[in-house]
């Protein structure tokens, strides 16, 4: 259960100053023994190995504390701007105005492009998306169901929107999020949904998913993951053994013939696409982030580059079945799922039937051992 939004606001938002104050400390020495080290382990190595070729591995330590000090000071700048926002519109009173809704998107695309232009000098992130380009998509709101595995890809998707589409995002998202003071700030002053596992003081998610659908102009974006939640292979495992529990053995079937995707959840999807009859549905698949499940392979991701490939497929709202039965649309949702797995799985294979991104990984069975 999280603290109340005032205890939120009183204690994490001081946190994250007292962090920015701390890693810009921190920063100076780390980068000189960094260095120190690099060398010393470069010359042992040479000497060792005078023949060995090869690019050097990244200073993994500096990349990741220069990262979080972007990010720290990042959410510092713009929780300023927000509360001078939060004064100038009179304590609070215009915030639902157009003027005051443009200036929180401004910060949001400002902060999330200060995080991204960051990751790409200090992580060797390195993103190319394909699929429809926006002059291409008429003004029309936009359904985006979108994959989730990865660190960041919310993020990522987040960030195109806004800064290569123009758009207006509202995003479903974990209530634990708030948790973060700058995001806890921004998400509740334009249009979003949080959704709660537990607690009989929530709304239904698909009530709020259903609300923000129907309020989108021909700029809004509704972002919704109907996986629910980061792909795993034990996630994996249990949505399968999920589908069978509820007698639903044709779908735990098609569940495991792809296992690079977590089969999608209806209930917001389907909420969404029936409150807003005029939005096209986007579809978004990635690979490159889905490889670092735990905090071990993001640690040893730091050490090169991050490629991040995602491709974008759209739907024009004439071509959604949003007339058909639910069995009609379910069996599009999990034919959209197919063909989102079959990408990722043709991202990851070379031409001579290698895979690019995950040489050590096994192939994935339901019953595979955890």
């Amino acid at each position: 259960m999280l603290p109340p939004r005032v205890i939120r606001r009183l204690v994490m938002a001081p946190l994250v100053v007292v962090m920015a104050a701390a890693l810009a400390v921190l920063a100076p020495p780390l980068a000189v023994l960094n260095a120190a080290f690099s060398l010393i382990r470069h010359r042992l190595s040479r000497e060792s190995r005078p023949n060995r070729k090869g690019r050097p591995k990244r200073m993994r330590a500096l990349r990741l504390v220069s990262f979080a000090l972007v990010w720290f000071l990042g959410e510092t700048a713009a929780l300023t701007v927000l509360a001078l926002l939060w004064i100038a519109s009179g304590f609070g009173g215009r915030m639902d105005t157009e003027p005051y809704q443009s200036r929180h998107y401004a910060v949001m695309r400002w902060l999330l492009d200060l995080i991204y232009r960051t990751a790409r000098g200090t992580c060797g992130l390195r993103v190319e998306v394909t699929g429809p380009k926006e002059e291409t998509v008429e003004n029309r709101p936009l359904i985006v169901l979108s994959r989730h595995a990865g660190p960041g890809d919310s993020l990522l998707v987040i960030h195109h929107l806004l800064s290569a589409c123009g758009r207006r995002p509202r995003i479903v998202m974990k209530a634990v999020l708030q948790l973060d003071p700058s995001l806890d700030v921004l998400a509740n002053r334009v249009p979003n949904a949080f959704v709660r596992k537990h607690g009989h003081r929530a709304r239904p998610h698909t009530e709020l998913i259903r609300r923000l659908a129907a309020g989108l102009d021909t700029k809004g974006a509704l972002v919704i993951f109907p996986e629910g939640g980061n792909w795993t292979p034990a996630r994996w495992r249990r949505a399968i053994t999920r589908l069978r529990r509820g007698h639903r053995d044709d779908l735990a079937k098609r569940a495991a013939a792809m296992p690079n995707v977590l089969p999608p959840r209806t209930g917001g999807a389907f909420a969404a696409i029936g409150a807003c009859p005029a939005a096209d549905v986007i579809f978004v698949a990635h690979t490159g982030l889905d490889r670092m499940v735990s905090a071990r392979d993001v640690w040893h991701s730091l050490s090169a580059d991050i490629p991040v490939r995602a491709h974008w497929w759209r739907v024009p709202a004439g071509d959604v079945p949003r007339d058909a039965d639910h069995e009609t649309q379910l069996r599009w949702l999990y034919n959209w799922w197919q063909r989102i797995d079959a990408w990722i799985t043709a991202q990851r294979v070379s031409r001579s039937g290698t895979e690019v991104f995950y040489p050590e990984r096994p192939r994935l069975t339901p019953d595979t051992p955890r």
